[in-house]
């Protein structure tokens, strides 16, 4: 077994120090994913693939992810460097990270496939970097802080993780790229990481007394899960494909029903495909989790690729310029921070009095009003009611679904079972970008919108069957 030091004593600073990476990584994803990375491909692309082409850089980055954070987990989980198992491979992703995203700007000065081949290229190398320094940064709690402290730690992570990034992103970020300086929107998000990298820094870690030798399976057993997951990803978003210019093309519905219908499947087929490989038998016996990931990877589907395809449906939806649109895509999400703060503090307080089974029910319903006010509403103000819906439903969902989840799962295997709900965090992005990025080519971003909508309703009718076994 792995021996370490007894933990210091926990000061209040500690909690800060330990988080602020999350911040960080938030606020790389928020500008790389929500903002400069579709922009970059809408214009080495054009118009008419940038969907599709999109969702093909999204679907190998969240897939590499998968892996990639994986193997730095072990590595990290072993180290026995001087500096401490978590400090050093922060460091090392955040440099890298930094160096990647500043390339960005010689990147955007690039032209056609070219100009897209390297920002793939470099994407994928920015996954890589940041999974180093996330995958170390997720072992500072189980590290460093007592067990009747760590819901206090987890809140602060939680402030740090979501809203706040969400927030200095709309202020500070977003109105700066409105301008067309992109490169000044770069340095704000590098020198941000740089900061939250050294106080990352001032956490006092001692390194690991003893370490066992590296165990391989749950990598190996992580690495076929993911294929296969890839694989159905790939095969139903090539059956998209083959389907569409079959379709009649002024018939909306049909094109809505057969993204649904895709992403639906992906949902269910690659979430019982990836516990059978991983649980074995036992997968039936644990049928109420299997509901429950489907339940999150559903709405997740929703709530990451709304954010991620929010420039493109805004540029269609108000025929912005990109530059323009930006600006907007850039403060909704602000909106929907400040909703995520607000409400996550009534839905921790109402998950410990009201059932979280229907707690996780009602948040797709109000998910889903969201999405129908983003679709239906007529004006600019109607897109910061839609976002404030987004941001209720999204914070019920995160604390409600979670707490049910620790309700469900075999107490003895707690923290493999709760790991294993990192399959909806990672899939959802590649289901809602990879098959939706074709559905919105042939039909555009309020189709696509509107089937995130349905999404957020299906996640409402998995959470009905997240029922515990009987005694």
């Amino acid at each position: 077994m792995i021996t370490q030091p007894n933990p210091p004593s926990v000061r209040w600073y500690t909690y800060l120090f330990i988080n602020t990476t999350w911040f960080a990584l938030t606020l790389r994803s928020q500008v790389l994913a929500g903002l400069l990375v579709p922009l970059l491909v809408q214009g080495f692309v054009g118009e008419a693939q940038k969907g599709t082409y999109f969702g093909f850089i999204r679907l190998w980055g969240l897939m590499a992810a998968v892996l990639l954070q994986a193997l730095f987990g072990i590595l990290s989980d072993h180290s026995r460097l001087r500096w401490g198992r978590r400090r050093p491979f922060i460091l090392i992703g955040t440099f890298l990270e930094v160096v990647l995203i500043l390339s960005l700007a010689w990147v955007a000065g690039l032209q056609g496939m070219t100009g897209y081949y390297v920002l793939f290229a470099i994407y994928l190398l920015s996954m890589a970097s940041t999974n180093l320094s996330q995958a170390a940064t997720q072992g500072f709690i189980p590290d460093l802080i007592p067990q009747e402290k760590r819901g206090i730690a987890s809140g602060v992570k939680t402030l740090l993780e979501v809203p706040l990034p969400l927030v200095i992103f709309g202020m500070v970020i977003a109105p700066i790229v409105q301008k067309g300086n992109i490169l000044a929107g770069l340095l704000i998000t590098c020198a941000a990481m740089l900061v939250c990298m050294g106080l990352a820094m001032l956490v006092k870690e001692k390194p690991l007394e003893t370490a066992p030798a590296l165990n391989w399976k749950p990598f190996v057993s992580l690495l076929v899960m993911t294929g296969a997951f890839t694989g159905i990803i790939l095969g139903l978003g090539q059956l998209v494909k083959a389907v569409i210019p079959l379709l009649p093309t002024d018939n909306r519905l049909s094109f809505g029903i057969l993204g649904v219908a895709a992403m639906a499947v992906a949902v269910v087929a690659g979430v019982f495909t990836s516990l059978y490989i991983h649980l074995g038998a036992s997968a039936s016996q644990n049928r109420p989790f299997t509901w429950l990931v489907i339940n999150r990877l559903a709405a997740l589907v929703a709530i990451n690729n709304v954010g991620v395809f929010l420039l493109y449906f805004v540029q269609e939806k108000f025929n912005l310029p990109g530059k323009q649109a930006a600006g907007l895509a850039g403060t909704l999400p602000l909106v929907l921070g400040v909703c995520v703060i607000f409400f996550g503090l009534i839905a921790g307080w109402l998950c410990d009095r009201v059932d979280r089974r229907l707690l996780t029910v009602s948040s797709g319903f109000i998910g889903a009003l969201g999405i129908a006010t983003l679709v239906l509403g007529q004006t600019q103000a109607l897109m910061y009611v839609a976002a404030g819906f987004v941001g209720m439903a999204y914070a019920v969902f995160s604390v409600a679904s979670w707490a049910l989840g620790t309700d469900i799962i075999p107490k003895d295997r707690s923290g493999e079972f709760l790991g294993l709900q990192n399959i909806a965090g990672a899939g959802a992005g590649a289901i809602g970008a990879y098959i939706g990025g074709a559905i919105a080519d042939a039909h555009g971003y309020v189709l696509l919108m509107s089937m995130f909508g349905v999404m957020f309703l299906l996640s409402s009718i998995a959470a009905v069957f997240v029922r515990p076994n009987p005694k």
